[in-house]
């Protein structure tokens, strides 16, 4: 194998935990093939305790990773959700046992695009499966039989994390005994499946596509993915907080230029961002993981009607949204919550009231973290978990 096949792929070099699980049974993906033997790259925090009562899996959004708390291995910066995750924190490491995973087709250390084919001793690239939000959960899990872990205090997750707990509590609800979709809804819509094609035409169209085949032609569609992750970029913020943040305000100049380099700062911050995600992402891997997520409808898998999904869950939620998300807008999460309510599940909502868009799950935001505090703590109440300070 030449040495650019061996530098592409992460899994070995990854810290953190990695599993391979199959081939007996292989995965059955819903495409219809049988994916097996599969890795899974995974963090822990925290410990499980005796009963193995108290892991709480924390589901990832489209472009996030395992390293909920540590610093990303590629780019150093802290943990995604290092902000709430620790001791004495709203994820609390003394007390809970959090787990997340990197998805199936992800590339950061589970088996996706990146790797090799060992039938062909390329990478997959393209002749790699398509996969689906199912795919993912039943991924994760095959990693929880690993661990010995037959029910989930709780899985959580904003954004396509929120998918995969509306996926877990579909289709495991024996393993699932709380549930928290943040910024989320049950199904893709028109307006986000376009935005995800803009991105996916984008790397289509990148000339160092090569398509799909570039870690075997030794390049990388750095221009394609580039744009792909500043389009996205855009869904991830509200008018007011770009507003607030750059309003029309020039970059590095006192006037304009009269060219097309970037004038404003608000240019500049989305270049940058481009720029940087494509130091820690694989372009296959975006394809895939946004064409997952355009496949999502939980109504549909459950003849069209999304109560049905539910119906006699013995879970317990809290639907959370946030006021100017116009990507997952608080009306997808009233549908969720209707849903629940059509089957009397025990079901808790709350909009939180922010500026900040939809990436306000990521960000600092107290109202959102009282709220999750409070939803944890009843539920681990409900549990018989320990009250805090009493491990």
């Amino acid at each position: 194998m030449n040495e650019s096949l061996r530098a592409h792929r992460p899994a070995a070099s990854m810290p953190g935990h990695v599993v391979e699980l199959g081939p007996e049974p292989p995965l059955r993906l819903d495409c219809g093939v049988d994916l097996g033997p599969f890795r899974i790259a995974y963090q822990t925090y925290g410990r499980l305790n005796d009963e193995r009562s108290n892991a709480i899996l924390v589901c990832h959004a489209l472009t996030g990773d395992q390293y909920v708390a540590d610093p990303h291995p590629v780019t150093g910066k802290p943990g995604w959700w290092s902000e709430i995750v620790g001791p004495g924190r709203v994820l609390d490491t003394e007390r809970y046992f959090l787990i997340c995973a990197n998805v199936l087709g992800g590339c950061m250390g589970s088996t996706g695009p990146v790797d090799i084919d060992p039938a062909t001793g390329r990478p997959w690239g393209l002749s790699f499966p398509v996969i689906t939000i199912g795919d993912m959960v039943r991924a994760q899990a095959r990693l929880l039989d690993h661990l010995g872990i037959e029910q989930l205090f709780c899985v959580l997750g904003g954004s396509m994390g929120g998918f995969q707990v509306l996926e877990w509590a579909a289709s495991y609800p024996e393993r699932v005994f709380s549930a928290v979709p943040i910024a989320a809804a049950a199904r893709h819509s028109a307006q986000n499946i376009a935005f995800n094609e803009v991105g996916r035409q984008a790397i289509l169209n990148d000339p160092d596509w090569c398509g799909g085949q570039y870690w075997a032609e030794g390049k990388k569609p750095h221009r394609g993915l580039a744009v792909a992750r500043m389009a996205a970029h855009i869904t991830y913020l509200s008018e007011a907080a770009l507003h607030r943040k750059f309003g029309r305000n020039l970059q590095d100049r006192p006037t304009f230029t009269y060219g097309f380099d970037a004038e404003f700062q608000v240019e500049s911050y989305l270049r940058h961002q481009g720029s940087t995600f494509v130091d820690r992402f694989d372009a296959n891997s975006y394809l895939y993981i946004t064409r997952a997520m355009d496949y999502f409808d939980l109504a549909t898998a459950h003849g069209g009607v999304l109560a049905n999904a539910f119906k006699g869950t013995p879970v317990r939620f809290c639907v959370i949204s946030f006021s100017s998300d116009w990507l997952f807008p608080t009306q997808e999460s009233r549908a969720i919550v209707h849903a629940l309510n059509a089957v009397a599940a025990n079901v808790s909502f709350v909009e939180v009231v922010s500026d900040k868009g939809h990436d306000a799950f990521l960000l600092d935001e107290p109202e959102f973290h009282a709220t999750l505090n409070g939803f944890l703590e009843g539920a681990a109440e409900h549990r018989g978990l320990p009250r805090r300070g009493e491990q």
